[in-house]
């Protein structure tokens, strides 16, 4: 098939490389020039493990564009993949949405074409973008469209760090329609990846696991609450387990063997239940104040959901808390940020737990060294007015260091020479906020070892981070 992407952030990229891979010829459209020229020379402009390989070898079917004449016209499905960032009282802003639908439609032949939500959109926008796209057709065309397109949602699950892996081995794919027609098409479209009887990629082959991926088949609006739906409950797991945390603090329990012992209920089950620091990321806080924002339209609180988000809004302060308790004067000190992105494999900094840290600890006057292995410069450029020191490893973070923070769970940092790094602080504090790392071999070594929640069991490690 033909098939346009609008919009090449993490969704539409992944989505329009991985069907490229799959042997559909994909064309990428995005207003952003610069970044558009990067993608053509081979670059993408995001860092996700092995984006750079599968665009490499989908190459002969895929390309990109800033003009949506170029790349509309002879598309079978156009699915519109753009942001919808949180205004102030938690509504998703929906301007890229309505700018990329009127511009899509504006282009559409007279083919039938199936236009597709692949943003996260709030509940009923399946039916707002088919009246802006009706409203566009009738004034580039001159009449009323006579069916010849239709409107469907099919969103994502992508945890950033897998996002390849997630779109070809998906747990399920779920797409609704009104439209009998356009269910066909999309469940064509996904064959390959239903039946999982494409060739996998040799540098990430199929699990053994995945020999076939359901299908979630729903009207738009079941479809577009599914996605909120599976967002909140994930979040919500997160603060759960955190708030269980604070009280197994206060009783003398481990939180670690608490998460472990509940996980292992199949009903329950171990994914999204590591304490720490928090959730972060592009899709979780907005995601759930969108869920918020949207009951209270229809009169209804969720109160469940506000709960997660408030619990998760804590734990940030709580490393600050930490920082007070063991040092009790932060002006003046010393503290070495060990991660800034939100969650390993990813250079994105949305909702990162360790920036909102940041921003308390410069406040109250303390000296802030930083490291990531790779969202650095993108912190710098991002975060310009943050007074802090960026450093090139984790082992001049540590140089005259006070306190570690460990605000992302990288390998890499488990790994350390932490002999070397005691030997190079001022005062061997490590406030460990992601249970990570090992405490039996930091406290062997004389650090004062310091977990959020606290915990003396590390649960082993299941990815949970979200989408």
């Amino acid at each position: 098939m033909n098939i346009s992407i609008v919009g090449t952030g993490y969704v539409g990229l992944t989505t329009g490389v991985c069907l490229a891979w799959l042997g559909h010829e994909v064309t990428c459209v995005d207003t952003d020039a610069s970044k558009i020229e990067a993608l053509s020379r081979g670059e993408s402009p995001i860092y996700e493990p092995f984006l750079p390989d599968l665009m490499a070898a989908a190459r002969p079917r895929l390309s990109f564009q800033t003009s949506y004449a170029d790349a509309i016209a002879a598309a079978d499905v156009v699915f519109i993949a753009v942001g919808t960032p949180s205004t102030q009282d938690g509504r998703p802003d929906l301007r890229y949405l309505a700018s990329a639908a009127q511009a899509s439609a504006e282009h559409l032949s007279e083919k039938f074409t199936v236009v597709v939500n692949k943003s996260t959109v709030p509940i009923g926008s399946g039916n707002w973008v088919e009246s802006l796209i009706a409203d566009a057709w009738s004034r580039t065309h001159g009449q009323k469209a006579n069916g010849h397109y239709a409107i469907a949602s099919n969103p994502e699950f992508l945890r950033e760090g897998s996002a390849i892996h997630d779109t070809l081995y998906p747990d399920r794919i779920v797409i609704g329609a009104d439209n009998p027609r356009a269910l066909e098409i999309l469940q064509r479209l996904y064959r390959p990846i239903l039946d999982q009887s494409f060739s996998a990629p040799a540098f990430l082959p199929r699990p053994e696991s995945v020999t076939a991926v359901p299908l979630v088949s729903a009207d738009l609006a079941s479809a577009e609450l599914i996605k909120y739906a599976a967002n909140a409950f994930l979040a919500l797991k997160i603060s759960y387990i955190n708030e269980i945390g604070a009280l197994a603090e206060r009783v003398g329990a481990d939180i670690g063997h608490i998460a472990r012992g509940i996980g292992l209920d199949a009903r329950i089950g171990p994914r999204f239940l590591q304490p720490g620091i928090g959730w972060g990321g592009s899709c979780f806080a907005k995601d759930t104040a969108a869920l918020v924002a949207t009951a209270a339209e229809y009169g209804l609180d969720m109160r469940i959901v506000e709960a997660a988000r408030d619990v998760n809004r804590r734990q940030r302060q709580v490393v600050v808390d930490r920082l007070l308790t063991e040092l009790k004067i932060l002006k003046g000190r010393t503290i070495g940020i060990l991660g800034l992105a939100f969650k390993p494999e990813t250079d994105d900094l949305r909702d990162a737990p360790a920036v909102d840290i940041i921003r308390g600890l410069v406040q109250r006057g303390c000296r802030v060294k930083v490291h990531d292995p790779v969202a650095l410069q993108r912190f710098r450029r991002e975060q310009p007015g943050l007074d802090v020191t960026s450093c090139s490893s984790a082992e001049l973070v540590a140089e005259d260091a006070d306190a570690l923070v460990l605000a992302t769970e990288w390998a890499a940092y488990r790994d350390l020479e932490w002999a070397q790094l005691r030997g190079a602080m001022r005062n061997p504090l490590v406030i460990d906020g992601r249970n990570h790392l090992d405490r039996s071999l930091l406290e062997a070594l004389g650090f004062r070892y310091v977990s959020i929640p606290s915990a003396g069991y590390v649960m082993p490690r299941a990815r949970s981070a979200a989408a």
